[in-house]
């Protein structure tokens, strides 16, 4: 039995994993988290049918598919000599169990990497969560184990009870900043919570019903020598003690950092059974990686990558002054300006205040049974508008889902695989430069008239929109919408008439 299940829990620990789970039950699980794992873990469990069970579920999910093959090719298992083609031959050479933490790591990474909490602290956790894992993968490439993705997994999981603490119960890790200091906080979690942080994490595995095993792996361990009754649980906690403390250090990326990792891999190569500089060049091949695919770690933030940040800021912030002042200027012409007129401003306000790349105003005929884009501004808007033109007929892709839903979507990777069924054929042939775009629907009394939308191309490789930004675009979007609706009402009495 492990360590969680054979403490005696005081009041104090029984009401933070009480309200613990509650929050889970009103906010959901993290992002994805047990969605992602629940099919893998059937898998693995199953007793009928192991294989194809895994096969399926790897199958399921086109990503998840890729990237298991282009793993099960890499250098981490040349030692097998042959190509793997087919998922079916990766179970099969590889074993259902190896597929499984496979799988089950790699959509760990992927959820933990695109989640956004609310909090920073949050998504700070998350992102050493992730880096433990690469430090991990690196490190048991190089050491001969039956499974290194189920280290993948385990090194992840060190960070969970951090992870669940910031994300469900942010007040709580507040008081215990403020009890202990950052980056101390175990220290007070005891006292504060009734139980450690690695306990919590503990306890939400066991909640969400993972394998003992990655559980078992989940504890913090002191460096040393193996014992006698040293086993493999132990070397996955050693590791994941390990890969843990090197986030630590590496997300930072301060000046000790190199000093803090060299003493971690002495420390720990002869309980892991690797030469402590190869335990180094796995760490620094981690810390390459995660400088590319981490988000806000100053490791993955360089002076001059943070001076582009500052300035984005501060570009962000004279752009909602304009969006601002667009919202006055529509709210004075309301009276006088024409429908067209009132979409002409909004148009130029957008797109000057989210410096989007194009930016065009579609309006639906009925007449004509389609919409056509009659206003453009950016790179090569005249030359683009003539073939932007689409049937009114209902199609599922995500221009009527906007329609449809009477609301602004951001779409932040059109280049995603799984989103280009979503595309219409017209966008892709004309717009499909466009790394990420916006639609804002003009609909009065249910029905749509048309749309606003605005795209960014790679030289905005990152682009989010801020609660301020979208609640100025509908303010942009009522007002064109008003103007419309007073249109139709003259031209009614008109009739009438």
């Amino acid at each position: 039995m492990n360590q969680t299940l054979n403490i005696e829990r005081s009041a104090k620990a029984d009401a933070t994993l009480a309200l613990l789970w509650e929050r889970i039950r009103r906010r959901g699980d993290m992002p994805g988290f047990t969605r992602a794992i629940n099919a893998i873990l059937a898998s693995m469990r199953g007793e009928d049918e192991r294989d194809f069970s895994m096969t399926q579920t790897v199958l399921s999910d086109p990503v998840l598919t890729q990237k298991v093959l282009r793993l099960a090719n890499s250098g981490m298992y040349s030692a097998f000599g042959q190509r793997i083609n087919t998922v079916s031959k990766a179970v099969l050479v590889l074993g259902t169990e190896a597929i499984g933490h496979l799988a089950l790591g790699l959509k760990l990474i992927e959820e933990l990497s695109k989640s956004t909490p609310d909090s920073l602290q949050a998504h700070i956790e998350m992102e050493k969560a992730v880096l433990a894992g690469m430090v991990a993968q690196q490190v048991a490439a190089r050491a001969d184990v039956r499974d290194p993705e189920e280290a993948v997994v385990c090194s992840i999981l060190h960070s969970l009870g951090r992870m669940m603490v910031t994300f469900y119960l942010p007040e709580r890790w507040t008081i215990l900043q403020q009890a202990a200091g950052e980056g101390a906080e175990d220290a007070a979690a005891l006292d504060q919570l009734g139980l450690s942080l690695e306990q919590v994490g503990r306890a939400t595995a066991e909640h969400w019903g993972l394998p003992r095993n990655l559980i078992a792996g989940m504890r913090r361990v002191e460096p040393g020598e193996r014992g006698e009754a040293f086993a493999h649980e132990d070397w996955l906690a050693a590791l994941g003690t390990m890969s843990s403390q090197c986030a630590e250090s590496l997300w930072h990326s301060d000046e000790g950092a190199a000093e803090k990792v060299a003493q971690l891999a002495s420390s720990f190569s002869s309980m892991l059974g690797i030469e402590a500089d190869n335990i180094v060049g796995a760490i620094e091949q981690a810390r390459v990686d995660a400088a590319a695919d981490l988000s806000i770690a100053p490791l993955a933030n360089p002076p001059e990558k943070r001076a582009r940040a500052a300035a984005a800021t501060r570009m962000r912030d004279a752009g909602n002054k304009i969006l601002k002042s667009g919202v006055a200027e529509m709210r004075d012409a309301a009276g006088s300006a024409t429908p067209g007129q009132m979409m002409s401003m909004a148009i130029e306000s957008a797109y000057h205040g989210l410096s989007f790349t194009r930016a065009f105003g579609f309006l639906r005929s009925r007449r004509e049974g389609r919409y056509s884009a009659r206003i453009g501004l950016g790179d090569g808007a005249k030359a683009l508008q003539p073939n932007l033109f689409f049937d009114d007929t209902y199609e599922p892709n995500v221009f009527f889902a906007a329609l449809g839903s009477d609301r602004v979507i951001f779409i932040e990777n059109a280049r995603d695989p799984k989103f280009a069924s979503k595309l219409p054929g017209w966008w892709k042939g004309s717009l499909g430069s466009a790394r990420c775009f916006v639609i804002i629907p003009l609909c009065t009394n249910g029905e749509p008239v048309g749309f606003i939308y605005g795209d960014w191309d790679d030289r905005f490789p990152s682009v989010y929109l801020s609660q301020t930004e979208f609640s100025l675009l509908n303010d942009l979007r009522a007002l064109v919408v008003k103007s419309v609706e007073r249109r139709q009402q003259l031209e009614a009495v008109a009739t009438r008439a």
